[in-house]
């Protein structure tokens, strides 16, 4: 490749994976590359290392797929998003990478990004927590929610795995409805019974990211015609609903039409998707839509829109789009 044409890199920064895409001047995506998730810096030695063990692996993996060398590629610009946002990254990500121009943000931003294509709209993330983000037509932008598993992350998926939880304590004491969500946690845990199981999800053994993972047998009790589970799902996608209004509130006029997009795992649960768009369509002009882009592709039209261009994408890999 002739190095010298301007290239461009994005990267998404996530809890589960870190991934690297690198594009021309022509929107023509070059190539990828995946690594493990790289955690938040703080001041830990270790959790440095592991940040730039893993930015430096995909990015690495990129320029190989895009047939450049990566001790001595040189990004026109190159935006990278983190969930936790940039502050304790920044000045390691400017040591690590050679980029003329370089824009640090969170994984809300270049998600929002991808969904729209760079375009106005909202995105609803439902992962292990939950936020709502969106940008209008002259580039304001607002959120909801976002605060943590204590105060917020109303609907993600260590949410839905407590309020099941919760609904099996209840079942457990005699004061709630009967579940199968109570038998079923204790044959996926191991746990002799719903009160010991509470207690392991208070230890290091089951960190939220683990307790998260249950959250699918609540969407498949709802299958199998729970009624608790299917208000427990049904709960949940109002409290996306509320998100998702809080934002376009914040940005469109009554009668707008606006794209919201879902990501993240929760929405697996078609049951979860089918209660969210009935209840958000009931707004005039809300448009329920796919994301466009993955996020890594978002944080590449944002290096992009970092130095004035705006090409069109081409070579967008599939599990990209």
């Amino acid at each position: 490749m002739n190095v010298s044409t301007p290239l461009y890199l994005g990267v998404d920064g996530g809890q589960s994976s870190t991934i690297a895409v690198i594009g021309n001047a022509q929107g023509e995506i070059l190539g990828r590359g995946t690594d493990g998730p790289c955690n938040h810096v703080k001041s830990a030695a270790e959790g440095r290392e592991k940040f730039v063990r893993v930015i430096g692996g995909c990015v690495a993996l990129a320029c190989q797929q895009s047939g450049l060398d990566p001790a001595t590629v040189r990004f026109a610009s190159a935006c990278l998003g983190f969930s936790g946002g940039p502050a304790d990254k920044e000045e390691i990500l400017r040591q690590m990478l050679a980029a003329d121009s370089m824009h640090v943000t969170t994984d809300a931003m270049i998600a929002l990004t991808g969904a729209t294509g760079g375009g106005p709209g909202i995105i609803v993330i439902g992962g292990t927590g939950s936020i709502s983000f969106g940008r209008d037509e002259v580039g304001r932008i607002a959120r909801a929610g976002g605060w943590g598993y204590i105060f917020g992350d109303e609907g993600g998926a260590f949410d839905i795995a407590r309020q099941a939880l919760r609904a099996a304590l209840r079942h457990h004491e005699g004061w709630g409805a009967k579940t199968v969500l109570h038998d079923r946690l204790l044959t996926a845990t191991g746990a002799h019974d719903i009160n010991e199981l509470m207690h392991l999800w208070y230890t290091e053994e089951y960190p939220r990211s683990r307790v998260a993972t249950f959250a699918p047998m609540v969407d498949q009790a709802a299958k199998d015609g729970d009624r608790i589970a299917g208000d427990i799902l049904s709960r949940m996608a109002r409290q996306f609903t509320l998100l998702a209004m809080a934002v376009r509130n914040q940005l469109f006029k009554e009668g707008d039409e606006v794209p919201v997009s879902p990501i993240g795992g929760v929405w697996q649960s078609q049951i979860l998707l089918d209660h969210f768009i009935k209840f958000l369509t009931v707004v005039e002009g809300n448009l329920v839509v796919p994301p466009r882009y993955a996020p890594s592709v978002g944080a590449l039209l944002e290096a992009y829109k970092l130095v004035g261009l705006s090409p069109q994408l081409s070579n967008v890999p599939e599990s990209h789009k």
